[in-house]
């Protein structure tokens, strides 16, 4: 009888585990949203409404063989998932890969599951932007920069201001790395205010234009007339707080093996964000960990042991564009981590954000 495996979650991860496994196991994807969102690219589909389809991939065209179901997952146990409708999904094999929230537009507003909706949201947020005369962005860190970038690069003339109470960007990389990216900041005519918080969050809506006026804790008023908040990720382990599988870490998290098993479960895997390693909160370890997972349920489908594991690394790596052609980046090499070049940040990312990646990932065009 063919095993069932069961996948929540449709992001980097997930997506990638159900498509190694399609051809060897009955797959069921469950994810409420209608398709994946490839996230790196949110920040130009905001600044670039005709090119914004070419971040969300539906579905539909990512199995052959398996089965999506759009819904929430409610609960999660040993033999199986609780839908929000209330539907039960018997699971032999279980991978969780749920991933984690972030402030709208680096992820679309949660409760909006829909891509033709998701791309609404869009195109009104960039006639809100198109209107602002200063940007304010709430947050230095790579999601708040890309943002600064990409304005930049669609309105040269437009006021960009970005406000951060850490005292140095990108801290931990090389310094040849932030140096480069102070450079290119203050070329682009940034604004960026390091050591700095404000004493309460603008008055208005984020995303919305209104004139507005904000304090430092150094007494210090900013006028802007829209802003957006770049920070506050948010790990997605609600279904997991009833504790029919797992005990979660204080931050919301799963203990994993090496194997990225749940820990006290040898058919139930997590992946990416959800899974607590020290590894960073980006997407392409989330894949890293889905090939050694579904590599481990192939084995056990053959009635092996698993055998593929996870090693953290301290390295830390980064591609972090400023639009199409500008960026910095850190990447591994044989001799330690390493800068990269701008042409090397907008070949690998900057040119068009990993969309051809995905495109052959979900066979777009096939159907």
């Amino acid at each position: 009888m063919e095993r069932t495996v069961v996948i929540i979650g449709g992001g980097y991860g997930g997506t990638l585990v159900a498509k190694e496994l399609d051809a060897d196991a009955n797959v069921i994807l469950i994810d409420p949203r209608e398709g994946f969102v490839n996230a790196a690219a949110s920040l130009r589909a905001l600044t670039r409404p005709d090119w914004a389809p070419n971040a969300f991939f539906p579905y539909g065209t990512l199995l052959e063989r398996g089965r999506i179901i759009r819904d929430r997952a409610v609960s999660v146990d040993p033999q199986g998932v609780t839908l929000a409708s209330g539907e039960r999904v018997r699971a032999d094999y279980l991978v969780l890969a749920t991933g984690s929230d972030y402030s709208y537009p680096a992820k679309p507003h949660p409760e909006t599951t829909g891509i033709a909706e998701q791309l609404d949201d869009l195109r009104e947020t960039h006639k809100e932007l198109s209107g602002a005369a200063r940007a304010l962005i709430l947050g230095a860190g790579p999601v708040g920069l890309e943002l600064a970038g990409e304005i930049k690069d669609v309105w040269p003339d437009k006021s960009v201001i970005i406000i951060d109470w850490a005292a140095e960007l990108l801290a931990g990389f090389l310094p040849e790395v932030r140096d480069n990216l102070h450079r290119q900041l203050n070329e682009r005519g940034i604004d960026l205010r390091l050591g700095t918080s404000l004493t309460a969050l603008p008055p208005v809506p984020a995303g919305k234009t209104a004139r507005f006026a904000v304090t430092t804790d150094n007494d210090e008023e900013i006028v802007a007339d829209i802003w957006f908040r770049a920070f506050g990720l948010q790990i997605n382990s609600s279904y997991l707080v009833d504790g029919h599988l797992t005990p979660l870490t204080d931050h919301g998290m799963i203990p994993v093996t090496q194997h990225l098993n749940v820990r006290g479960h040898d058919r139930v895997y997590a992946v990416g964000d959800l899974a607590d390693l020290p590894d960073p909160k980006m997407a392409s370890y989330a894949m890293e960990h889905a090939v050694i997972v579904a590599a481990n349920i192939k084995a056990q489908l053959a009635g092996e042991m698993p055998e593929a594991i996870h090693i953290p690394t301290s390295d830390r790596r980064i591609l972090l564009p400023l639009g199409t052609h500008a960026g910095v980046g850190q990447l591994p090499t044989a001799d330690g981590p390493a800068a990269a070049t701008a042409e090397t940040v907008h070949q690998r990312k900057g040119t068009d954000l990993f969309t051809a990646r995905f495109t052959a990932r979900f066979n777009r065009g096939r159907r």
